[in-house]
């Protein structure tokens, strides 16, 4: 029996009354008990009148159960990936009821399994039927319903099965992600009930608790040595304990999907599981679609999985999938280019991205931030150091200078973070900020992703105001003691150096007038008053005939220092 007619049939089947479906902790499941909770969800959603119901659980078995018999009741389940007020909201219009932990979807009625447990089924779940609906964030941001039939989820687990069923066959698999999406759908709950393997209902948090969630010697000598698997996610993997623990021999295979995994975390991967993680590309809409493996001396190409095709329009991925709603080629949302046997990805050619797992919608995220009347103009920029997070480059308005210049800058991202909430899950909300009084440019007027990453240098300085009369620009910059500069200049009265001043000159004077050739001496060179963390100084550069870039410093103290920068003629 291929694993999606196992799955198809699950509650139709004779049960194993000794085998076990999985653990709860150290504890064994049967099958006979999972079938009959299966059996008594079915009951409570055949007597619960209407069609879509919101299911939430952190407990993998729990949700397995309520899955397929909300299924074999003829019902549809729908996904959240979190129940934030935006999601509640977006939901509530479209369900009938939930099942689940915590406290659900305000003004919808819970659910619980019935006392009584439905008879055996006495046919297959219908591969057409439309049984899932993931909610995901999609191309926008917002909220948006994506709709599965049963033979998309039953097809990729047959292909799941064939590219990597031999490693970990009777196996156990332990997950780091939710079943509330479909990766953890398909490798945490639907690939072992299709295959026999055994799941850990239970979640893991840290690998140290791998001992506490794999079967023990107590299970039986053929569990205990049984292989395991590991369905993780990138942040989990990037963050792996320095002692390993002795249970991670056991790890046959290691799964990662959900967002790009970090170069820096494959060595270490290698030197905990003694193998690389098996990354899977793939979204809610695709499935999976292709796979790597980053060995030591393997190739780093995405192969496709079994029975996905391929091919290029543009440089824009289309594809071409059992796990697609139709047979036509569909265009992907990543730009690719064609290598040996496989495909290498470029990127989004959508603005959605990925930061912790979580999809984020950049213009979702403008628009929010706009509308908040804290801010007249934003632009967004990915940052990956130390770890991917959003930037945000922004022009305060009357109303967020105000609260700038009051409370500090801390307090107007504070208070931007806010109005993010309910849009952007909070693991993903953005990090690092930088207020400007007109947005960055470069020379051609264009406000290009160097230019906007360059305001993230942390040896630039804040800059609070900027005026331009003719020839000459005045910039008003705040001399943070946070600055790197002063690091050791010097220690018990921190001065910043000359040479900081120079820099700032230059950086400034390429970024407000277009030179184009190389430095080639100081002229006129003159320090005058020493400059002290808090100093507001008016910096005034002046570009002039002879490729001369004149620079001026003062402060309510006075004059700190003057002099012109020459460069060659341009090339």
């Amino acid at each position: 029996m291929k694993p999606s007619e196992r799955l198809a049939s699950l509650l139709a089947q004779p049960v194993d009354a000794a085998g076990a479906v999985g653990w709860r902790g150290a504890v064994p499941v049967s099958w006979s008990d999972f079938s009959h909770l299966a059996r008594s969800w079915q009951t409570a959603f055949e007597l619960a009148a209407g069609q879509c119901f919101v299911l939430f659980f952190s407990d993998g078995l729990e949700f397995a159960a309520a899955l397929f018999g909300l299924w074999q009741a003829g019902k549809q389940a729908w996904l959240p990936g979190d129940l934030t007020p935006a999601t509640q909201s977006a939901l509530r219009p479209h369900v009938a009821g939930w099942a689940g932990d915590g406290a659900g979807v305000d003004g919808v009625p819970r659910l619980q399994a019935a006392e009584r447990a439905a008879p055996f089924a006495t046919k297959p779940l219908s591969p057409q039927a439309e049984g899932l609906v993931v909610f995901t964030s999609g191309s926008t941001g917002a909220p948006t319903a994506c709709v599965k039939q049963l033979r998309q989820l039953f097809d990729e687990v047959d292909a799941l099965e064939q590219a990597f069923g031999a490693p970990s066959a009777g196996g156990t698999v332990v997950a780091s992600v939710s079943p509330q999406h479909v990766y953890g759908l398909l490798f945490r709950v639907l690939w072992p009930l299709a295959t026999g393997r055994t799941q850990q209902a239970r979640t893991l948090v840290y690998l140290e608790d791998l001992a506490e969630l794999l079967p023990s010697a107590q299970a039986g000598s053929l569990a205990a040595s049984s292989p395991a698997v590991l369905v993780a996610s990138p942040t989990h993997l990037g963050r792996l304990p320095v002692q390993v623990p002795a249970e991670a021999a056991r790890v046959r295979q290691v799964f990662s999907s959900g967002a790009p995994l970090p170069d820096s975390a494959v060595p270490d991967a290698l030197r905990v599981f003694g193998h690389a993680p098996i990354e899977v590309f793939g979204s809610t809409e695709t499935g999976g679609v292709a796979w790597r493996q980053r060995n030591r001396a393997a190739p780093v190409f995405w192969q496709a999985l079994p029975g996905v095709q391929w091919r290029l329009d543009d440089g824009r991925l289309e594809l071409r999938s059992p796990h697609l709603q139709t047979d036509d080629w569909t265009p992907g949302a990543d730009r690719a280019v064609a290598v040996a046997s496989g495909f290498e990805l470029q990127g989004r050619a959508d603005r959605v991205v990925k930061i912790a797992e979580k999809r984020v919608s950049l213009q979702a995220v403008e628009e929010r931030l706009l509308k908040g009347g804290m801010l007249s103009a934003l632009r967004l920029v990915m940052l990956d150091d130390p770890r991917v997070q959003l930037g945000v480059v922004a022009v305060p308005s009357a109303e967020g200078w105000a609260l700038h210049d009051s409370a500090g800058r801390r307090a107007l991202a504070g208070a931007l973070r806010q109005q993010l909430l309910g849009v952007v899950e909070r693991v993903a909300l953005p990090r690092r900020w930088r207020f400007l009084p007109e947005l960055p440019r470069n020379a051609q007027g264009k406000s290009t992703q160097a230019r906007l990453l360059s305001e993230f240098d942390p040896r630039r300085p804040a800059l609070r105001e900027i005026t331009r009369e003719g020839g000459k620009v005045m910039l008003t910059l705040q001399v943070d003691a946070a600055l790197p500069q002063f690091d050791g200049h010097f220690p018990d009265h921190p001065v910043l150096p000359g040479v900081a001043q120079l820099e700032w000159a230059v950086l400034f004077g390429h970024e407000c007038f277009d030179i184009t050739g190389a430095f080639s001496g100081l002229e006129a060179l003159k320090f005058q008053r020493v400059v002290t963390p808090g100093t507001q100084l008016m910096l005034t550069l002046e570009w002039q005939a002879a490729n001369r870039l004149t620079f001026q410093y003062q402060s309510v103290h006075g004059p700190h220092a003057s002099g012109r920068v020459l460069f060659g003629a341009p090339t």
